[in-house]
Parts: structure tokens; C-alpha cells; sequence
């Protein structure tokens, strides 16, 4: 960032850990490897016996609590994901206290930007990122931002299919699909980088 020649932005892309977490149960299969992967992240990265490390994951599976039998597979897939979510919103919450303490050249080259407020406002939020960048925004862009984030439907059957689609619908999907105890327990391990993002 300091490197004079390279000019380098940094925009960073959040999105509410509620939905976040959905969109990562729907896809738990493409995912477990990922997650894990991420998991061994944060053991590599904390030394043994602090008590980070010794604390238990704060998103279980409905089935893993009450007694429930962690051996099935859609169990064990939904502790990696839910896991690896809590890694994720530590991680984030570090860069928004490092963001917020920034000296001001850092933050020249650093801005955030929330999924939601890009579906809701495409054109405005193009708008501020490419400003931000220094670059200028050809009409073609922002037709295609729009139809990308106002396509004719919602579909959530291909996580990972990129087509243009309702992504509106996208934005407050998990309030029909996570139980309240999800809810509560994604709010719980990433409560304070929710509050500092206005979730």
C-alpha cells in the first residue's frame, strides 16, 4: 500500500453473516473443504492453550444440540460451515478495527463496501467504487449492474451459478430460512463486526 509505483485500492466487500451464513448451508457440500481449510487457519494462527483456542465453535447444527449425534454428515458439514463463519467474522472484525484506527493514507486506499447497499442502489454504489478508484463509468457498466442485480427471478438452487436474477430477493432470504436459533448464534459470533457494519 505504500508502494508509491503501484497506486494499489483496496475495497473490501461485506455482507450480512446471517445471509452470508445461509447462502453457505444451501452450498454445504462445495464448501466443507473450504471450511476446513479455514478452521486449520485460525489453529495454525493461535497458539495452544489460549483461551480463543479452547473455546467451542458458537454455531452447532440444530441436531448437535440437545444431544443430538454429531456422526451424520449433514452434521458434521454444518459445524465445519458454521465454524468457519465464526473465523471469517473474527477476521473481519480485525480489518474494521485496523480500518477505523488507519492512519489517513491507508484509509485513501481502503473503502468498504456492503452487498446490500450494492443491490439496493447498483448505480450509486458503481459509482462511489469506480470514483474511488479514479476510474470514469461507461454506460455499459452500469446497464450491466442493474440487469445482473435485477434479473426476472430469484433462484437459490446454484449458489454458485452466475446469472442475472432478483439479487433483492437475495438480501433478506435467510429471515426464511435460518431458525431462530441459527439466527441467534450467527448474531452471537459475529455480533460485533454486525454492529460496526450497521446489520
Amino acid at each position: 500500500l505504500r508502494e508509491p509505483g503501484l497506486n494499489l485500492r483496496v475495497v473490501q466487500l461485506f455482507r450480512d453473516p446471517r445471509a452470508v451464513h445461509n447462502s453457505r448451508l444451501k452450498a454445504r457440500q462445495a464448501l466443507l473443504r473450504e471450511s476446513v481449510q479455514v478452521l486449520r487457519s485460525r489453529h495454525r494462527a493461535e497458539p495452544r492453550g489460549s483461551p480463543r483456542h479452547q473455546q467451542q465453535h458458537l454455531l452447532l447444527p440444530p441436531g448437535l444440540l440437545g444431544g443430538g449425534r454429531a456422526s451424520q454428515p449433514q452434521h458434521r458439514a454444518e459445524f465445519f460451515l458454521g465454524g468457519a463463519l465464526e473465523v471469517i467474522c473474527q477476521a473481519w472484525l480485525r480489518d474494521l478495527l485496523l480500518a477505523r484506527r488507519a492512519p489517513s493514507w491507508l484509509r485513501r486506499r481502503y473503502t468498504q463496501l456492503r452487498y446490500e447497499d450494492l443491490v439496493r442502489e447498483p448505480r450509486a454504489e458503481l459509482r462511489r467504487l469506480l470514483r474511488f478508484a479514479g476510474l470514469t463509468v461507461p454506460p455499459a457498466l452500469e446497464d450491466f449492474v442493474l440487469n445482473m442485480t435485477r434479473g426476472a427471478a430469484y433462484s437459490s438452487d446454484r449458489p454458485f451459478l452466475i446469472s442475472a436474477r432478483d439479487a433483492r430477493e437475495a438480501v433478506h432470504a435467510w429471515r426464511e430460512r435460518l431458525s431462530r436459533q441459527q439466527v441467534r448464534q450467527v448474531e452471537a459470533a459475529c455480533g460485533e463486526a454486525m454492529s460496526i457494519l450497521a446489520y
